[in-house]
């Protein structure tokens, strides 16, 4: 791997954690993701063959260490990557205040925001097994459909119809979602407008915004604000 030839310590850490798509995995890491298939699924424009090249060379650095179980690899950071979560916090906090929040369009991916929500959920708050239906009108045509099955012992994220009734539907585009997602819209104010769509039985669909959390750099005031 090449480095950059200094012994400055910004430059020592830069050859590691600054390469393309390492900042990601351990974001993704640090959020609990530990077999590579959620791990794609957290990045889903990375290559399998550049997620396996960065997460080696993550290992050989100290900061990933690999276990084998019954399931296959689990990737978990070792102290070293856990250390890395106030370098990971802090960019996305100065990338929020800083950076432009009106998404450029390639910048909506409906496969990460569905993968970051079912992640968020208030899972003490749900009635029972509840499964969502989310319709994307302005995604690819193969990104468009996603089920949630939530419940109190979890929350899964479905690429086809997971079987059972239907509890709520929910249609909209990737970026009215992802604008609530980040605190820059409510609910209720996408509602009005019929930016987003719900239907169900109004005992869930009043429920339902309610279950949901917030990206966690929602709450950082932008430049703009």
């Amino acid at each position: 791997m090449e480095g950059y030839g200094q012994f400055c310590p910004v430059s020592l850490a830069a050859e590691t954690f600054a390469r393309r798509w390492t900042p990601l995995i351990v974001r993704e890491l640090l959020a609990g993701s530990t077999r590579f298939n959620d791990l794609r699924r957290g990045i889903p424009a990375i290559s399998a063959s550049v997620l396996s090249r960065r997460l080696e060379e993550l290992t050989v650095a100290g900061i990933v260490d690999r276990h084998e179980d019954e399931q296959g690899t689990r990737y978990v950071l070792t102290p070293a990557g856990e250390e890395l979560r106030g370098v990971v916090e802090q960019l996305g906090i100065w990338g929020r205040r800083w950076l432009p929040s009106d998404y450029r369009e390639q910048d909506l991916d409906p496969r990460l925001l569905v993968w970051d929500i079912h992640r968020n959920v208030h899972l003490d708050r749900l009635p029972g097994r509840t499964v969502v239906e989310l319709y994307f009108t302005d995604a690819p045509a193969k990104q468009r459909g996603y089920w949630l099955v939530l419940a109190p012992d979890g929350a899964d994220v479905c690429l086809a119809p997971p079987g059972g009734e239907i509890d709520l539907r929910l249609r909209c585009t990737v970026r009215a979602l992802t604008e609530i997602w980040m605190g820059q819209t409510s609910w209720a104010a996408a509602s009005r407008t019929k930016a987003i769509e719900l239907t169900g039985p109004s005992r869930l669909r009043r429920a339902f915004p309610g279950w949901l959390k917030l990206n966690p750099f929602a709450a950082v005031a932008t430049g703009s604000a």
